[in-house]
């Protein structure tokens, strides 16, 4: 016979003799739920929390009994190193058995978070951050480190134009680099399952330029069915060497430069050359001004085929399109010039 016996068989004749001592009933009421009124009680759980914490956590909440009778049920269970960190949506109207299932099989809360089309970088931070998913900080870290974005097969500068704008399921705590992650890899997926790299080895173009040619797109079309329009224009100016001329480009590369959001241009800011400015230099700018959707992104590869070159905002979310530079000045007189305040 050992001298010393299983701390584990200890403990149970303890639990047994308590049981006993005080009354089985009494036991398995404090293993029942606290209440039988399904209200709901957020329990965030750090890393590196231990059992008893969280036990003590659960207690003041008034989500179990007794934290004595959680932990000799999860120490019972073999379970009292096994409940993972995360958010956690419990009720007093489960029971502490329920309680640890949940804990142990890590359910934790997911946050519905959803990425709008020609949503920029920073306004994807911000959203976030607001969301209290991540810092601002840890995620613009995560979204120019280079040698992480290569292994996600995007070896540019910054994640931008490939976190595919869509709606996630997100949990409290994770870390940046997932969240970049899932969205860059949705953007992988949505591309191989539309053969889009096919199509682009097709009209001889590279990735990083269909990308940043709809994200420029994105920004500029407001109607769906004007995207493989203005698509084509801009391939057409391509063509015959001329600047793209688009403003958003100029505005994100104030933003990027100034780190300041958005607000209306001048003619300064026209004239302004960074690397995003399509006025002051020919062809795409540096890279994608935000992350377009999927609309966007067919537009560029499969454009209309049109001899346009021009186009104005009409004022009502549409566009005139032009193909000569007198007819487009005609345009800009009527719809811009000649438009009466408020209209």
């Amino acid at each position: 016979m050992k001298i010393f016996l299983n701390l584990r068989f200890v403990f149970f004749l303890y639990f047994v003799f308590l049981a006993g001592y005080i009354g089985y009933g009494h036991v398995e009421r404090l293993l029942e739920p606290v209440s039988i009124k399904p209200s709901f009680v957020l329990v965030d759980i750090a890393k590196g929390t231990s059992f008893k914490q969280v036990a003590r956590m659960l207690e003041q909440k008034g989500l179990i009994r007794s934290k004595e009778a959680f932990y000799a049920l999860a120490w019972c269970r073999k379970e009292t190193s096994l409940i993972k960190a995360g958010e956690y949506k419990l009720s007093p109207s489960m029971t502490p058995g329920e309680i640890l299932d949940i804990l142990v099989s890590g359910k934790v809360v997911q946050h519905f978070v959803t990425i709008p089309e020609g949503y920029n970088i920073f306004q994807i931070r911000d959203l976030l951050a607001r969301a209290r998913l991540v810092s601002k900080k840890k995620f613009m870290a995560a979204v120019t480190d280079k040698n992480f974005l290569g292994s996600l097969n995007v070896h540019e500068e910054s994640a931008e134009g490939y976190m595919f704008p869509d709606s996630y399921f997100l949990p409290k705590g994770v870390s940046a680099r997932d969240i970049v992650k899932n969205f860059v890899g949705h953007f992988w997926e949505i591309w191989h399952r539309n053969s889009f790299g096919a199509r682009t080895r097709e009209i001889g173009a590279t990735i990083h330029e269909v990308v940043t040619l709809a994200s420029i797109v994105e920004l500029e079309a407001a109607e769906q069915y004007e995207k493989p329009i203005i698509a084509s224009v801009f391939w057409n100016r391509l063509k015959r060497g001329m600047p793209l001329q688009a403003d958003p480009t100029v505005k994100y590369g104030i933003m990027v430069e100034r780190r300041i959001k958005e607000r209306r241009l001048t003619w300064k800011d026209l004239r302004k050359s960074t690397p995003y400015n399509t006025y002051t230099r020919h062809g795409l700018p540096r890279g994608p001004i935000c992350n377009p959707g999927l609309i966007s992104i067919r537009a560029v590869l499969y454009p209309k085929n049109t001899r346009y070159l021009y186009f104005v905002s009409k004022g009502n979310g549409t566009h005139y399109f032009s193909k000569t530079l007198k007819e487009h000045n005609h345009a800009v007189k009527k719809y811009i010039l000649d438009r009466k305040p408020g209209h």
